[in-house]
């Protein structure tokens, strides 16, 4: 149906609706017929698909394929099959965690898409109310204001100068001025959809005035819906650290295939020429060890997890990050920009003063020049400084929708954070055209050339307007926020309601000063930030004055110099700016496109940047931050949609919470590594040093095992610590550090080395218990000894990866996660050496109580070891 070539009637009644909305139970019926009001998403890899995704890991190929050779060779030879059933189970295990870790991981930011699910605002039973987006049905009346994303396609039936940006569906960069009244139709009987100046579309934005549409097609049916098979991909979450890590498993495979194909020919060439089957498949089975030991199986597994957690538990603290990546870049911020209103301060605004002779003329004009509402409990509806207008005229017995029933509004000039003020035009019962005008005072007052004085309109002269400035500037010191409203008289209705026509010829009405008291919680975030090496840095639209009064009583400038107004930022060239950026940390009067300035001019300096934001003009510097953040309560929908992160409760202390957040998981991620490498590089020691000595001292099945049980957990658990106590004392993290910086590598490479030759001498000690000789040869019991010693070696070293750089002994509290994980750890590695079964599989000798005692003692020695070679650093640091 093309309802734009109809009348509103027309439309409505095709519909089955009205103006008042629908009924919520004809709402419910319409969604069992028209389904959610959502696009069609890419299809979901199956259980069964990613089980088999698993198995062809490279690495898990080689696994299955040594498994097939020593099969087919335990099948000629008539001997058991235990290799071969013990390593299809660690490998099929490792798959069904890998497909369950992949599945925690999306669950948890499906959940975060839940969190931060669009909402539109409809009428239905006749009031307006905020619902889900994807809960709209045909026939829906919605409530556009500048800011929302259209959720839906719609014909328009109310309109405010409304602009929509369509460049999504039109590829026209020039918002589109709409109306309520239908359209001619072209000669072929249609309008091509960019002409269609009576409707809305989903994918667009109003970026200006406002307006009210009845839904004509949702989801699937809407013009957005006609494309979205072609769009329907599912996201990459790879952060940039998770494709390091990826690229770093790339480089460790080559490395160890090639190491492996060295050791095999070293093997064979030591035989020949007498090479015989058996020969082949031992060597094959030590390149296979190789092989195991040298790739971290569950590195990329672990990082996802421990970063999807992360993100989850930071939802329940209010900050919803809608991008991997902002974890990451979180941890590196030294610059946050912030929002005052609503993030800084309470977002309560309460009239706590007045200048004008005419109270009620003020109260009244400030409340008819608004868009808040009183609700059936005469409680204020809208944005919280029109709300505080309104409610400034409720006390005073002016009731909002009284007023709007005796002045009811015939135009307007929406507001507009250019002009800083809006217009409303009002027709009396007795036909009087009255225009009140409510903004910024200093922008006001340019187009007033009278003022109300002795209940009269006179001439402004200069006395009388340095008054009504002294005034402005008496609050402003006390860090209220001024409006100013004025009027205006019409004999007739205005010929068109552009600002260019309304903004002018006023006569000055009064002032309203209204405090917006700062958040409790700011004054720490800010001490907090100063701690951590952040810049903490106040964005507002408000005057100079207010700006510097609240700045300083939050302590983030001492000196009024630090502050800087809009136009004076304007006389600064974009050369100059990054030279004199460090010295500002107020900004006041400031309009949107000073904030791109802003992050530029950070960026430049090599300052990650976090910049706020709520209104559609925002939208610019948040996509230019490195970490844009969106306001969850006041936010519109475009400026959530580009934010990295949006705040649940648009509070300054939240993003500060997060920076704090993002940093203990990437130092937590640096830990997990840090342990599952050294791990792994001591296995690859210690099957390389054995080989090169002609000694057995693991099999592939053993090292398949101590990388499932005593690898993977512990390094979930290293991602589970809690932050350490300095976490936000420390600088910013250089956001271009390498993944082994700080001396990384050389710890992974020192720790691999011990827990190697720690192994090593199990082994030799082993053999020595059972023999009472020194000897380089295969040792049951030096095996059994040396697999205990690196299992437990590895799970006591991950309690040395609590901290890269502190004693372990001075960490408060402990991790219960790491706890658990050594406690089954070592049940499982005890039961796989004493339970007769399991112990014949892994061929493994049921050791005395003393080389228990041993394997248990020599493990322990990880933990002096490393806390001498943690003293030596700090000492050399100081």
């Amino acid at each position: 149906m093309k309802e734009y070539l109809l009348s509103i009637l027309d439309v409505l009644k095709n519909l089955n609706t009205t103006e008042d909305g629908l009924t919520s139970g004809e709402a419910n019926k319409r969604a069992q017929t028209h389904g959610k009001n959502k696009l069609i998403e890419g299809k979901k890899i199956s259980i069964f698909k990613r089980f088999i995704n698993q198995l062809l890991d490279p690495m898990i190929i080689i696994l299955i394929v040594a498994a097939i050779v020593s099969g087919i060779t335990a099948a000629y030879a008539g001997e058991s099959f235990a290799d071969v059933i013990i390593i299809m189970i660690v490998v099929i295990i490792n798959a069904v965690l890998g497909v369950v870790q992949e599945s925690k991981a999306e669950k948890a930011i499906d959940a975060l898409k839940e969190i931060a699910a669009a909402t539109s605002k409809v009428i239905r039973d006749n009031k307006q109310i905020t619902i889900k987006s994807e809960d709209l049905v045909p026939g829906d009346i919605i409530i556009l204001e500048a800011g929302d994303a259209v959720p839906a396609d719609g014909r328009i039936i109310e309109c405010a100068s409304m602009k929509i940006e369509e460049s999504a569906l039109t590829g026209e960069s020039v918002p589109v001025t709409k109306t309520k009244d239908e359209v001619e139709a072209h000669a072929n009987g249609d309008v091509p959809l960019g002409d269609r100046k009576n409707m809305v579309y989903m994918g667009s934005s109003v970026v200006y005035g406002r307006g009210k549409a009845v839904i004509t097609a949702t989801g699937m049916d809407t013009e957005m819906g006609k494309i979205a098979d072609a769009l329907a991909k599912a996201e990459d979450n790879a952060t940039p650290l998770q494709k390091k890590l990826t690229q770093l498993s790339k480089i460790l495979s080559i490395l160890v295939l090639g190491i492996c194909a060295i050791i095999f020919a070293i093997d064979i060439f030591r035989v020949y020429p007498n090479v015989t089957g058996e020969a082949m498949l031992d060597t094959f089975m030590v390149a296979v060890s190789l092989a195991v030991a040298a790739i971290p199986e569950g590195l990329a597994a672990v990082v996802t997890i421990v970063l999807s957690i992360g993100v989850t538990n930071m939802s329940k603290r209010n900050a919803v990050i809608r991008k991997l990546t902002a974890v990451e870049t979180l941890g590196c911020a030294s610059v946050i920009c912030s929002d005052k209103t609503g993030t800084l301060t309470q977002n309560k605004m309460t009239v706590v003063e007045h200048y004008g002779e005419d109270e009620n003329l003020i109260a009244k004009g400030m409340a008819l020049c608004s868009d808040a509402e009183l609700d059936e409990n005469n409680s204020a509806i809208g944005e919280p400084t029109e709300c505080a207008l309104v409610n400034f005229a409720y006390k005073l017995n002016l009731n909002k929708n009284d007023l709007k029933e005796e002045y009811p509004r015939i135009g307007e000039a929406p507001f507009d954070s250019l002009r800083k003020m809006m217009s409303t035009v009002h027709k009396t019962k007795k036909g009087k055209i009255i225009q009140f005008t409510k903004g910024a005072p200093d922008e006001v007052l340019k187009r007033c050339n009278k003022a109300l004085l002795d209940s009269k309109e006179v001439d402004i002269n200069e006395d009388i307007l340095n008054n009504i400035l002294t005034q402005n500037k008496n609050m402003a010191d006390r860090a209220l926020r001024v409006l100013c409203i004025a009027m205006r008289t019409w004999d007739n209705e205005p010929d068109n309601y552009d600002a260019s026509n309304l903004e002018k010829d006023l006569c000055f009405v009064g002032l309203t000063g209204m405090i917006d008291p700062v958040r409790p919680e700011v004054k720490d975030a800010i001490v907090e930030c100063r701690n951590a090496g952040i810049k903490p840095i106040m964005i507002t639209g408000d005057h100079r004055d207010t700006a510097v009064a609240i700045a300083t009583e939050l302590g983030i400038i001492k000196n009024k110099d630090e502050a800087i107004t809009g136009a004076e930022l304007d006389e600064i060239s974009d050369e100059e700016l990054p030279n004199k950026i460090e010295h500002y940390a107020v900004y006041a009067r400031v309009q949107p496109e000073h904030k791109v300035r802003i992050v530029k001019a950070w960026k430049d300096k090599d300052k990650i940047t976090a910049m706020t934001g709520d209104g559609v003009n925002d939208a610019p510097s948040i996509k230019n931050a490195d970490i844009g953040v969106g306001m969850g309560i006041t936010g519109t929908d475009v400026t959530k949609n580009v934010a990295d992160m949006v705040l649940a409760d648009d509070n300054f202390a939240t993003i500060v919470s997060a920076v704090g957040e993002g940093r203990r998981i990437y130092d937590n991620i640096r830990k997990s590594i840090q342990f599952l490498l050294a791990s792994n590089l001591s296995e690859v020691l210690s099957i390389f040093i054995a080989t090169l000595l002609g000694f057995t001292i693991l099999k592939p099945v053993h090292l398949l095992w101590i990388n499932l049980i005593t690898d993977c957990f512990p390094a979930l658990a290293l991602g589970m610590e809690k932050a350490e106590s300095d976490i936000m004392k420390r600088p910013p993290r250089d956001s271009n550090e390498g993944i082994f910086a700080g001396g990384m590598g050389a710890n992974i490479a020192l720790q691999g080395i011990m827990v190697t030759v720690i192994t090593l001498l199990a082994y030799f000690i082993g053999h020595y218990m059972e023999s009472g000789v020194w000897e380089i040869v295969n040792s049951a019991d030096g095996m059994t000894m040396a697999f205990l010693t690196l299992s437990m070696a590895e799970i006591f070293h991950s309690f040395n990866m609590r901290s890269l750089d502190k004693s372990i002994f001075n960490i408060k509290g402990q991790n219960k996660y790491l706890l658990f994980a050594m406690l089954a750890s070592l049940i499982c590695t005890t039961a796989v050496i004493y339970v007769p079964f399991l112990s014949g599989a892994f061929g493994f000798e049921h050791i005395s109580i003393m080389e228990y005692a041993v394997s248990i003692l020599l493990a322990v020695l990880v933990i002096p070891i490393v806390e001498i070679s943690k003293l030596i650093k700090r000492k050399a640091h100081k």
